[in-house]
C-alpha cells in the first residue's frame, strides 16, 4: 500500500510539474507576442531641412523657403506602410500625429489644410517629403485625413496655406537662418484671373476681387517661447469649419507669358476636349494658362495628366479652382 501511495504521489507531482511547465511556456509565448506587437513610434527630434533639388520619376522638385505658399490641388494620405519609419528630416513617422509630407516646403513648417469639399480645416506640421504620385500636392497623415473627412475616400480637393509666422518660428528654434523675403517656390496665380475673349472680340473686364473685412481680435496673452515652440511641434487635432464654395478640377498644361504660345498649346490639346485659356496676373506679370476641363473626377484628371506627361508636357499639373 505504501508503494502504491508513493507512486500516486510521484505521479501527482509530475502532473503538477507538467502543468506548471505548460503555464510557463504559455506565458513565454504570450510575452513574445507582446514584444512583437507594433507600438507607438518613439519620438525623435528632426533637423531643420530644406534640401537640394531632386528628381523623382523624371520630374524635378526644387525645395526652398516659401513663407507665402498658398496652393489648391488634390491631397492624399499615407499611414501603415510608413508608420515607425524615418521621415525626410530625421523624425520617426507617426500616422496618428498631425503631420504631412510636402515636396518643397521646409521641414518642419506649419500649414493649414482645408478640405474644399466639406469645409473642414486642420493644422499639420510638414516633416516629410512627398507625395510623388502625379497630381497630388500634399500627403496627410492617417489621423489628419480622418479629421478632414477623406480617409475612406483616399483623396480630396484641398487648399494648403503655410502659416508664415509659426513656420519661421519653428525654423529659428531649430537654429536656421531664414530669408523671409525669398521668392515663392510655386508661382501664385490667383491675384486676378479672366477668361480670354475669342480672337478679334473685345477683351472682357477683369473679375472683381472680393475683399472681406476681418474683425480685430483681442491681444493674446504672452506664451513663453519654449512652450509655444513645443506646441507648434505637436499641433492639436482640432478641426475648424470653413465656408464651402463650389470648386472644379482642371489639368493645366502650362502657363505662358506670350499669348501666341498659349494659343498654340490650346490647338495642340483641342482633340482631348474642352481647352481654356485664362489670363492671370502674377505680381506685375501677365500669364496665359492653358487648362483642360473641368474634369468629371479625380480619376479622369489623373488619366489626362498622365497622357500629357507621357507626351512631353512636363509642366502639366492638376489644379483646383
Amino acid at each position: 500500500m505504501m508503494a502504491k501511495g508513493l507512486i500516486r504521489g510521484v505521479t501527482l507531482l509530475s502532473l503538477l510539474g507538467l502543468l506548471a511547465g505548460c503555464a510557463e511556456a504559455e506565458l513565454a509565448v504570450h510575452n513574445a507576442k507582446r514584444l512583437q506587437e507594433p507600438s507607438a513610434p518613439v519620438a525623435r527630434t528632426g533637423e531643420y531641412k530644406v534640401g537640394r533639388p531632386y528628381q523623382i520619376a523624371q520630374v524635378w522638385y526644387y525645395p526652398r523657403e516659401d513663407f507665402s505658399y498658398d496652393e489648391t490641388g488634390i491631397a492624399s494620405w499615407y499611414g501603415p506602410g510608413f508608420h515607425g519609419k524615418t521621415t525626410a528630416n530625421g523624425e520617426i513617422y507617426d500616422q496618428n500625429a498631425m503631420t504631412a509630407a510636402h515636396r518643397t516646403l521646409p521641414m518642419p513648417s506649419l500649414v493649414q489644410v482645408t478640405n474644399l469639399e466639406n469645409g473642414r480645416s486642420v493644422q499639420v506640421r510638414v516633416n516629410d517629403r512627398g507625395p510623388f504620385a502625379h497630381g497630388r500636392i500634399i500627403d496627410m497623415s492617417a489621423q489628419a485625413a480622418k479629421l478632414l473627412g477623406f480617409k475612406r475616400k483616399g483623396v480630396a480637393k484641398v487648399r494648403v496655406q503655410i502659416l508664415d509666422v509659426e513656420s519661421q518660428e519653428l525654423a529659428r528654434a531649430a537654429g536656421a537662418e531664414i530669408d523671409s523675403n525669398a521668392p515663392p517656390a510655386v508661382p501664385v496665380e490667383s491675384v486676378a484671373v479672366q477668361e480670354l475673349a475669342p480672337l478679334g472680340a473685345a477683351p472682357a473686364e477683369p473679375a472683381a476681387v472680393e475683399v472681406k473685412a476681418v474683425a480685430s481680435q483681442p491681444a493674446a496673452k504672452a506664451v513663453p517661447a519654449r512652450l509655444r515652440t513645443a506646441s507648434l511641434m505637436t499641433p492639436e487635432p482640432v478641426v475648424t469649419q470653413q465656408r464651402v464654395r463650389r470648386t472644379q478640377i482642371y489639368v493645366q498644361a502650362g502657363a505662358f507669358t506670350q499669348v501666341a504660345n498659349a494659343v498654340q498649346m490650346r490647338a495642340r490639346l483641342s482633340p482631348l476636349g474642352n481647352v481654356q485659356i485664362a489670363k492671370a496676373l502674377v505680381g506685375e506679370d501677365n500669364f496665359y494658362r492653358v487648362r483642360l476641363g473641368p474634369m468629371a473626377s479625380v480619376a479622369k484628371a489623373d488619366e489626362t495628366l498622365e497622357l500629357l506627361l507621357n507626351n512631353g508636357i512636363n509642366d502639366a499639373r492638376v489644379v483646383v479652382d
